[in-house]
């Protein structure tokens, strides 16, 4: 309980003794009335509200069930006292029914909670039985333990609250005002807090609350409501929610709000069971001023024989005692004050002669049937099973009936069916739409908002001036043009509602003020270039962004100059092109230490023996290589070169032309950074939020900021050198580019926004609706279509950071496990050919019976293989070896014997040839073949 309830029951507790005083002696506010004499007597209060409607029904269901149940062995005696609904006289009566001479053993009846626990205060203290027929708005679990004696007849009203959310998260009602009529201590705020917190589920927010003080209280009640709905025109809302009224009240509440205009196509009345139940008592006046009006009313069963049987006795007793009453049919106030009577008395029937109030407070808790209001059960003090509620709509003099309500299975069309088993969202669709009569004859769901008249037409306000004149251009005497303009009245066709008339209203301020226009209700919306940003949708509803946005920098381009001369490079990295030296040195080595001893081509002085590598080599990477290799080895290590080269060139072609096919237009400024650490000045539109973003965000000093308002004054910022860079946002980027792409490059900051969009008051529908129309201009290409045909075809490219040619170069990264098999593959092949080598040497060295190399050096042994590798000869320290047969000169020994050597290493059956010094360099010998 709040502060505030604790002190006013505190404070009505203290009054009960002085009241008590006054109320004590005055028994003529009861009157008695008992069955036939019989053995076993229950005494029993019953304290209602005898001049509402509410009262008469309930004495008149109780005299029934009076009549029905007494006989000779047990009877009731009630005591029927008028409270007129004030909780004080009524816990006063509930002491003067306990400890006077009724000496009740049972208390009945209360219309109110705030009656029911005053009353339970006392019952409590006497320990005696209390049976209610109201309950809290929300059931606390301190109830049972404060009230152990109170005994409640319905289920309190978080349930029909949940049902009024439903309702409202159904139609998509984003703002809501609620009606309501305190009690005479002013409380409901328990019920209240509770149509919040259901209203926040589904995306619905209380706009404003009316409260009318109790109906008694007002001394003149036409003007109390006249005065108090003149309020409501002030707020846009049209959803008005009844959660809690007497019929009274709620009588001249309807039949005043038509008669001001608060009945009109584009409102919406919702009422709870408090109204609802009490239709069939209303006068047709009353109804007609009704028209449209949803409710719910607990539901209760009229088909069966006992209620048909009941239905028939309350008719002609209700019209004898109240003879100006028009509706004669009873409500569910009726039937639980007849089940209530009937609850005592099967109870009393099992009780003893002599039996005390906890006994009898013990057996009726242990009640358990059928009733007329439902199924009797109770549970911690309160009926156990859950209420269902009865959807309906008020039609001319009547109301017709939609479907139903429970918290088991939501929304359904009949009670009998099997509907749980299917989606609650299919159900809600049968339910509530389409069949619908609204308030002023509309026939779709009313959009529950102000909306235009010829009288009031929509203010609308737009940019007075723009950057960029293509979005929104406004021309004295002239419809505004732009494409927001345009996107505007594409979108104004797919509303459900005609939004006219409307008006456009330029504004020459920033954007945040435009925006906050809407806030002060100076404007209904806004419709421009506005871009959605977290703190002005704190204060308006944005709908969904129709165009994306982003940050854009503007820099100019780098001009042509010597750098494209080298534009060869690019396509490599320095790394790659070191990895590839780097493997082609390698691999040019390696051929020649495979060809050197046995290709002429490959040997002579050092000077052409380099040469002719490096040709073969490098030829090989066009495959225009002419020399003849004649080893095995080296064909190995040529093949698997060869098939690096292919893919290396490759690449390289596909990235060089890649290159100058598509222009590389490099900015003059690549990163933010660079512009911070060099304290350059940039420019934008001093009227967006860019400014202070770029001030406060990315951190650029105020002075260097320029505010630029006009699109055609950037390119003479650039060339005047007062800006080195301008931020726009994307569309905005887009437009300059189309101009002026060929003189400036767009660099993207990775800064993404949520777009533009148009903006509306809080819990505006139109946000809604505008949001679900952009979505249509976009899938079916509209959106796209305008954008042509403002700014043209997009013919430019946004760059990131990173640039693009960067993007395109070739690193080591991924041709390194080329590299690895080529090196590799030379690697092993050198190896083995250096083994078959020292082998052949050996084998030379072996026949050679002469030549000794014992005691020799490793250098030494080392010196004579690569002597023999160089030029085929084996030399001895101490002579120099002859070939038998041969004659020749000291100077010409060692190449004949080589080529004897050659000759005698052969394989067998192979051709055997000596090639004559003549064939080398510096030979003037002929050639001698010997076979």
């Amino acid at each position: 309980m709040t502060t505030f309830s604790q002190f006013m029951l505190a404070f009505n507790l203290f009054l009960i003794g002085f009241t008590s005083i006054v109320t004590a002696n005055d028994h003529r506010i009861c009157n008695g009335r008992s069955g036939e004499n019989g053995e076993v007597v229950v005494n029993v209060g019953a304290i209602v509200d005898a001049g509402s409607r509410v009262g008469k029904e309930e004495l008149v269901a109780m005299e029934i069930a009076l009549k029905e149940f007494n006989n000779s062995k047990h009877s009731l005696k009630l005591f029927y006292c008028d409270s007129g609904g004030d909780p004080l006289r009524a816990s006063a009566i509930a002491k003067d029914l306990i400890t006077h001479h009724q000496k009740a053993q049972a208390i009945i009846g209360m219309q109110s909670w705030q009656e029911a626990v005053l009353a339970a205060e006392i019952t409590s203290r006497e320990k005696v039985p209390i049976l209610s027929f109201s309950a809290p708005a929300v059931t606390a679990p301190f109830i049972s333990s404060r009230w152990p004696y109170l005994l409640r007849m319905t289920k309190d009203d978080s349930l029909q609250i949940q049902c009024v959310a439903d309702i409202i998260g159904f139609y998509g009602w984003q703002r809501v005002i609620v009606i309501f009529e305190t009690d005479v201590y002013g409380g409901y705020s328990g019920i209240l807090a509770l149509l919040s917190g259901a209203l926040k589920n589904v995306s619905s927010e209380i706009e404003y609350l009316l409260a009318f003080p109790h109906f008694s209280s007002m001394s003149d009640p036409k003007t109390v409501i006249h005065d108090e709905l003149n309020k409501l025109w002030s707020h846009q809302s049209r959803v008005f929610i009844v959660v809690q009224s007497s019929i009274e009240l709620a009588s001249h509440l309807f039949m005043e709000a038509n008669k001001i205009g608060l009945m009109r196509k584009d409102t919406v009345w919702i009422t709870t069971d408090s109204v609802a139940s009490h239709l069939d008592s209303m006068n047709s006046s009353v109804l007609l001023s009704m028209r449209g009006v949803l409710g719910m009313k607990t539901y209760f069963t009229e088909t069966s024989a006992s209620f048909q049987n009941f239905s028939a006795k309350f008719q002609s007793s209700f019209r004898y005692r109240y003879p100006k009453e028009h509706k004669l049919e009873p409500g569910i106030h009726a039937l639980r004050a007849y089940d209530t009577v009937a609850i005592l008395a099967m109870a009393m029937k099992r009780l003893a002669k002599n039996s005390t109030s906890e006994t009898l407070l013990e057996t009726v808790a242990s009640s358990r049937f059928n009733g007329l209001s439902g199924k009797i059960q109770f549970k911690d003090g309160e009926l156990s099973s859950s209420p269902i509620y009865q959807i309906i709509n008020v039609v001319q003099k009547s109301y017709i009936e939609l479907g139903f309500w429970s918290q088991d299975s939501g929304f359904s069309q009949r009670i009998e069916s099997n509907e749980h088993t299917r989606r609650n969202v299919e159900r809600k669709k049968e339910v509530l739409d389409g069949r619908i009569y609204w308030p002023g004859g509309l026939l779709k769901p009313p959009t529950g908002w102000v909306m235009p008249t010829v009288k009031n037409p929509l203010k609308i306000g737009i940019p007075g001036r723009t950057t960029f004149e293509m979005f929104v251009k406004v021309e004295k005497e002239k419809k505004p043009t732009g494409f927001c303009i345009d996107v505007f009245d594409k979108a104004v066709k797919l509303l459900r509602y005609d939004l006219k008339p409307y008006e456009f209203e330029p504004y020459d301020g920033s954007y945040d003020d435009l925006v906050n226009k809407v806030y002060f209700k100076k404007y209904d919306a806004v419709v421009g270039d506005i871009t959605v940003l977290a703190n002005r949708s704190n204060y308006v509803d944005f709908a969904m962004p129709y165009v994306e946005s982003g940050l854009l920098m503007i820099v100019p381009i780098k001009p042509e100059g010597s750098h494209k001369a080298l534009l060869f490079m690019k396509p490599f990295t320095w790394k790659m092109w070191l990895a590839t030296g780097a493997i082609f040195t390698y691999t040019m080595f390696v051929v020649w230490f495979l060809e050197h001893r046995s290709n002429p081509e490959f040997r002579g002085p050092w000077r052409n023996q380099l040469g002719t590598t490096l040709w073969f080599t490098f030829s090989s990477l066009f495959f225009a290589h002419r020399e003849r290799v004649g080893s095995n080895f080296s064909r190995i290590v040529i093949l698997v070169w060869l098939f690096v080269v292919f893919v290396v060139t490759s690449s390289y072609t596909a990235s060089l032309t890649s290159m100058l096919t598509v222009q590389q237009l490099e900015p003059t400024i690549t990163d933010i950074e660079s512009l911070k650490r060099s304290n350059s000045k940039i420019g934008c539109d001093g009227d967006s939020f860019v400014l202070k973003y770029l001030e406060n965000v990315q951190g650029f000093d105020k002075k260097n900021i320029i505010n630029v308002k006009n699109e055609y004054d950037y390119p003479d910022q650039f060339k005047s050198g007062n800006i080195s860079a301008a931020f726009l946002e994307l569309p905005y980027g887009k437009v300059f580019l189309s101009k002026y792409g060929k003189d400036y490059k767009a660099v993207e900051t990775t800064q993404r926004f949520e777009g533009l969009s148009f903006a509306f008051p809080k819990g505006s529908p139109m946000a809604k609706d505008f949001s679900e129309a952009f979505l249509k201009l976009s899938e079916d290409g509209t959106i796209i279509q305008l954008e042509h045909q403002w700014f043209g075809k997009p013919t430019f490219g946004v760059s990131y950071l990173d640039t693009a040619t960067d993007n395109q170069r070739l690193d080591v990264d991924r041709f390194w496990g080329l590299f690895l098999i080529t090196g590799a593959t030379s690697t092993i092949v050198f190896l083995l050919y250096l083994i078959h080598l020292v082998g052949r040497y050996r084998r030379v060295e072996s026949r050679d019976g002469n030549v000794s190399s014992r005691g020799e050096s490793f250098w030494n042994r080392t010196r004579r293989l690569a002597v023999y590798y160089n030029k085929g000869q084996l030399q001895h320290p101490e002579r120099t070896p002859t070939s038998p047969g041969v004659q020749c000169g000291t100077s010409r020994c060692a190449q004949t014997e080589m080529e004897m050597a050659e000759a005698s290493v052969a394989p067998l059956g192979s051709p055997r040839r000596l090639f004559s010094a003549a064939s080398f360099p510096g030979s003037d010998r002929r050639v001698h073949t010997l076979t």
